[in-house]
């Protein structure tokens, strides 16, 4: 039988690898485990800081890969991707916008580190890692539906971007992590690529891959009809966050012809 193709994995984090509650991933340890085997690389995407990736990277078993870090605004673990670090420039942005909307979004640099531990239910030393930014700026908006819309347009004249995450809304200067796939894949010389993702942040990265899957949360509203769905290229899956994410991986590796614990991508 022909060996199947080299496959990349990308995956999202809070919501989708991690639980939304709990953020645990080991419900999903089984599949992390099967593409160790077979070498496949697992490409974290997330709004998470490069500090707060290596982390998870260790704890996972996934150092030998590369990660997108801040909604893709940067690489980590290719040697040649050093995008210059803009973070003081887009909180200048910020601070350039009207006040009465300014004042409805607040974004990590805006609070303490005991603020964002409280905020978000992590430890104080991985709240400082998620402090710790370089592209973007994730934070909680307090505003209406209406304001929300001026806010974007705002943003827009600043020319940044404000995307939706599990969580947070992220504002950067535009990169996503779709644009920043292709670097990885070519670097990793991909033939085929899935991904998974729970938010509207990871749509379009759901779209660019050659698969992807929609991992069920119900702590987001259900989201619209993605392009590739009617024809079977992306899937969602029923059961929750890691659960969801192990049952389908460990179905498109038996779909495409990977074997447990065969090295093919080596």
């Amino acid at each position: 039988m022909k060996n199947p193709p080299k496959l990349v994995v990308f995956s999202d984090l809070d919501g989708t690898l991690l639980d939304h509650e709990t953020y645990l991933w080991k419900p999903a340890e089984s599949a992390l485990r099967r593409l160790a085997a077979l070498r496949v690389p697992v490409v974290l995407t997330s709004s998470k800081t490069a500090c707060e990736m290596k982390v998870l990277q260790d704890d996972m078993g996934l150092g030998d890969w590369p990660a997108i870090v801040e909604n893709g605004a940067g690489v980590i673990g290719l040697s040649d991707v050093h995008p210059p670090e803009i973070y003081s420039d887009l909180r200048k942005a910020l601070d350039r916008l009207p006040a009465r909307l300014r004042q409805s979004f607040q974004g990590f640099g805006d609070l303490t580190v005991e603020e964002i531990s409280t905020l978000t239910g992590l430890p104080n030393a991985d709240a400082q890692r998620a402090k710790a930014r370089r592209y973007s700026e994730p934070g909680l908006w307090s505003g209406t539906d209406k304001t929300l819309a001026e806010f974007t347009s705002a943003l827009a004249r600043e020319s940044l971007m404000a995307q939706q995450g599990g969580r947070f809304l992220t504002v950067s200067f535009g990169r996503t992590k779709a644009d920043a796939m292709d670097t990885v894949i070519k670097t990793l010389r991909a033939e085929i690529t899935l991904a998974l993702g729970d938010a509207p942040n990871d749509f379009a990265m759901l779209e660019k891959a050659d698969l992807g899957v929609i991992v069920a949360n119900p702590h987001r509203a259900v989201p619209p009809l993605l392009s590739g769905e009617k024809d079977g290229r992306i899937m969602r899956t029923q059961a929750l966050g890691p659960a969801g994410w192990n049952h389908a991986v460990h179905g498109i590796l038996d779909e495409l012809g990977f074997a447990e614990g065969r090295t093919l991508n080596g």
